[in-house]
């Protein structure tokens, strides 16, 4: 199956009446066998995305807005093309609903369709007070100083770099938690070949000594990668599975708005370390 879809046309026409056929499957197998992980190891987690640009007819006809989060399993076979998602709700400005329950349940029938798995839609109204839209922080401390005395240049890989990981501490006796993230993930979307911007959090528990300067030369490693945000993650989170060996790992990325959508992959070792979604300060 072809990634490109309608990401990769130079021109689009935009739907102004119901089209579900506009969603655009994106097969996840491809980036895991890419990867070369058993697909059960990297199905463990939640894709939240947001979209700010929900809108719809009450039976008036008069436009009725909203913000959706949509959560589609890790072990979904598909993902959807962004764009495709854009267009679908794009499609729907027009469309009459008697309830705000009518839209939830047939954006979750139509994505559940497309991704081969159920996804959970959540419509907010802006007057909400926040509560489930909450801005947070990232857990842990900030990386991005690490390299701040190193004398040496950070040099642009053209691919991730696991190797950047390696040091001289050996594995001990006692396994001990970290927790810590940096906003200078960067990877190119892998059709259009625009730059993704994201904050990475990572909480793993795990027996190797912790390089914070190691760790962001890595993750400064993906920023002329080309991947689709839910690949980029898996393969960090595979990576520090090899290198670290921990008992608990949890690798999540919340990626800045396009197209009036976020996606927020989260991967974890055991579903009972999935942290709830949440939205950060740039998105």
């Amino acid at each position: 199956m072809s990634i490109h879809g309608i990401l990769g046309e130079q021109t689009t026409d935009y739907p102004t009446e119901y089209s579900p056929e506009t969603l655009y499957p994106i097969a996840r197998r491809m980036g895991r066998d890419a990867i070369g992980w058993h697909d059960d190891k990297l199905a463990v987690g939640v894709d939240w995305w947001h979209a700010f640009e929900m809108s719809w007819l009450n039976a008036q006809g008069i436009s009725q807005v909203a913000i959706a989060r949509f959560s589609i399993p890790a072990s979904s076979p598909f993902i959807v093309e962004s764009k495709s998602l854009k267009l679908y709700l794009n499609s729907i400005n027009f469309t009459e609903f008697t309830s705000w329950d009518d839209v939830q349940a047939l954006i979750a029938k139509d994505l559940s369709a497309c991704v081969q798995a159920k996804v959970q839609v959540e419509l907010f109204g802006l007057d909400n007070d926040g509560s489930e839209l909450l801005i947070v922080q990232p857990d842990g401390v900030c990386i991005d100083n690490a390299l701040a005395d190193s004398p040496n240049k950070v040099g642009l890989s053209e691919h991730p770099d696991a190797s950047l990981l390696e040091n001289t501490s050996q594995f001990s006796d006692e396994h001990k938690p970290y927790r810590f993230y940096s906003n200078l993930l960067r990877s190119n979307c892998p059709v259009t070949n625009q730059p993704d911007w994201g904050t990475l959090a990572v909480s793993m528990t795990t027996a190797k000594p912790f390089n914070d300067a190691n760790m962001l030369r890595y993750i400064l490693s993906y920023q002329k990668h080309n991947g689709f945000h839910e690949q980029c993650v898996e393969q960090i989170f595979a990576d520090l599975s090899e290198y670290y060996k921990p008992s608990a790992l949890m690798v999540r990325a919340w990626y800045t708005r396009r197209g009036g959508i976020d996606i927020n992959p989260c991967r974890v070792s055991d579903m009972s370390l999935l942290p709830k979604p949440s939205r950060l300060i740039r998105q």
